[in-house]
Order: C-alpha cells, then sequence, then structure tokens
C-alpha cells in the first residue's frame, strides 16, 4: 500500500488500519533501553530497598521513576529560566 493511500484510509477513518501494520518492527523513539551500571553508598541502597518495598516496586523501578521526574523537573525549570533570560 502506498503511503498516500494508507494516510487516507488513517485520516478517513473509515477502517482499521491495525492490519496494515508491521506491528513486529515498530520502536519507540528515545525509548532505547542502555544499560548502566552505578555505584551508591550502602545507605542510599537500604533507604532504596525501604521505600521500594513501602510502594512495592523494585529498586530499579523507584530509581527510574525519580530519575525521570527530576529530568523532567530541570527540563520545566530550565524552559522557565530561559523564558524570563530572554524577555
Amino acid at each position: 500500500m502506498k503511503a498516500k493511500e494508507f494516510d487516507k484510509k488513517f485520516d478517513d477513518n473509515s477502517e482499521d488500519i491495525i492490519d496494515d501494520l508491521k506491528l513486529s518492527t515498530v520502536r519507540k523513539i528515545n525509548q532505547e533501553q542502555k544499560r548502566i551500571n552505578v555505584d551508591f553508598p550502602s545507605w542510599v541502597v537500604d533507604s532504596l530497598d525501604k521505600e521500594a518495598a513501602r510502594i512495592g516496586v523494585t529498586r530499579q523501578s523507584i530509581i527510574k521513576v525519580w530519575l525521570v521526574e527530576r529530568l523532567q523537573l530541570e527540563s520545566v525549570n530550565k524552559s522557565k529560566y530561559l523564558d524570563t533570560a530572554s524577555g
């Protein structure tokens, strides 16, 4: 199927397009996993384990969530700073 045909089928919303997609090759942009090693003092690992157990997730999950939250916060703060600096 040509791109124009696919776009029309999608835009018209008249037919299901799921059969036209190759779902086995779908990738999320910027979502590829990379393995890293990080060394923490034992008290940090203990604290992470306690907090993870408290909310019912793994240590890895809590590290990921907290890092993503912080990165998003930093991004927002950076945008605010750039807006005020340029204005």
